[in-house]
């Protein structure tokens, strides 16, 4: 009977060291998550490393809005021509 409350005994003192030690690595671990819609950074994220991202264009679509301007002058002088007897 000692033996045996001696193994149970054992058992949940290992499992209770166990589930400390995952409820401190969760607890200690800083992850990024998403809650709601919004991301939310990690708990370290003062230490992360800094990207930069230079400033492009104001104007993204700048080369589609040229080729629909171009477009649109070729067909007007395309429609000028056809009225021009």
């Amino acid at each position: 009977m000692l033996a045996m409350k001696t193994a149970s005994h054992r058992w949940m003192q290992l499992t209770l060291a166990a589930t400390g030690l995952a409820i401190t690595a969760v607890a200690n671990t800083g992850c990024q998550v998403t809650e709601a819609g919004q991301t939310l950074p990690s708990a370290y994220y003062i230490q992360d490393d800094i990207q930069y991202f230079a400033p492009g264009p104001e104007f993204k679509l700048q080369r589609e809005a040229a080729a629909m301007k171009a477009y649109k002058s070729d067909l007007e002088a395309q429609q000028a021509a056809r009225q021009a007897p």
